[in-house]
């Protein structure tokens, strides 16, 4: 049997993440394989009280630390609960953003840095770190226009342009730095571009594990 993997799904807000891990679960279910779809923040009832506080407008002069180490905390518990039991039982596990969310918001966004969030992903991670990550690249202002189309914004959301410039290129920079696992797809193409492009890429990743 193929060892379970762990793919995780990245990009700014309105990148098209939700349609993206939709369309990963039922590419995989197609092909006989046991999924857990989850997210983070969240994933379990800490991490979601957790993401209520971190999206929540109630703390909006949180420090960037606390947002952090919130992160972090919601990421053990989920790790714990939810990813390596599933991984462990040979399900796959398909998981709205990471530990690259982490570097790319509070390291490239926030500006912190990039070794103190490395130290907590050892820490917090020991050696798991995603076997795919599908990165969906879009340029800020349509990321932005469409999220705002779907709700009022969040903590995050409220940011302003440039924040987001910053989290778009760390992003980048992490796709550069990690080719291997990486694989980058432009967000702004039509919704059936950008669907053929997933699709093939988890066929390409599945088939390469089999």
């Amino acid at each position: 049997m193929t060892r379970a993997a762990f793919i995780t799904v990245e990009g700014i807000e309105g990148a098209g993440k939700s349609t993206c891990l939709e369309l990963i679960a039922q590419r995989l279910a197609a092909r006989g394989i046991a999924l857990q779809l989850t997210r983070e923040p969240g994933g379990t009832p800490l991490g979601e009280q957790l993401r209520a506080l971190l999206l929540g407008h109630k703390h909006d002069g949180m420090s960037d630390d606390a947002e952090l180490l919130m992160m972090f905390a919601a990421r053990a518990e989920h790790l714990q609960h939810v990813i390596e039991p599933a991984l462990d039982a040979g399900r796959w596990v398909v998981c709205d953003r990471f530990t690259d969310a982490t570097y790319a918001y509070q390291g490239y966004g926030r500006g912190i840095d990039l070794a103190r969030i490395a130290t907590l992903e050892t820490w917090v991670q020991g050696d798991r770190r995603p076997d795919l990550t599908l990165l969906l690249d879009v340029p800020v202002d349509v990321g932005l226009e469409r999220a705002g189309r779907r709700s009022a914004p969040d903590r995050f959301e409220r940011e302003a342009q440039p924040f987001f410039e910053r989290v778009r290129a760390g992003y980048l920079e992490l796709a550069r730095a990690a080719p291997q696992r990486y694989r980058t797809i432009d967000a702004a193409q039509p919704l059936d571009q950008v669907s053929a492009a997933i699709v093939a890429a988890v066929d390409a990743f599945v088939d390469a594990r089999s």
